[in-house]
């Protein structure tokens, strides 16, 4: 890695607008040389319910699936589209904008889908696009979905 090879931090949760974002900002990168780096960011579960109990699932059993599902989407997207793009894989525990934010804090562009797992279908923008758009520190690029 130069210095001067553009930074560039994609959010990924397996979402289609997560993989939307991680392809455009896979074939961005390929046409600008650029670095990349794809974020996954997970939280501990919440018991939402009080019956019937449901099974106790463990701070380390929640990170290695945030691992696997960063890991599938990135290569059966790198695959797909073919490309030698190294992408580095980054797991962290806290909210999605929170740690998109901080991880793009000395990016040159930060790549998000429109929509992810959370809110509502008739939402323009989810609350996580939203808040990194109105918050980071670099230039932020929303897919929406089915862009190329």
């Amino acid at each position: 890695m130069t210095e001067n090879e553009p930074r560039i931090v994609v959010g990924v949760d397996g979402s289609p607008g997560s993989r939307d974002a991680l392809r455009w900002a896979l074939n961005y990168a390929g046409h600008c040389g650029g670095t990349l780096t794809a974020l996954i960011a997970w939280t501990p579960p919440t018991l939402v319910e009080a019956a019937p109990m449901p099974p106790v699932i463990s701070d380390e059993d929640s990170k290695r699936h945030a691992e696997q599902q960063l890991r599938q989407t990135v290569d059966e997207t790198t695959a797909t589209l073919a490309t030698s793009v190294p992408v580095h894989h980054e797991v962290v525990r806290g909210p999605a904008a929170r740690s998109l934010l901080d991880h793009a804090q000395h990016a040159d562009l930060l790549v998000v889908g429109s929509r992810g797992h959370g809110g509502f279908a008739g939402a323009l923008l989810g609350s996580v696009s939203l808040h990194c758009v109105s918050h980071a520190h670099c230039p932020v690029v929303v897919v929406r979905p089915g862009a190329t």
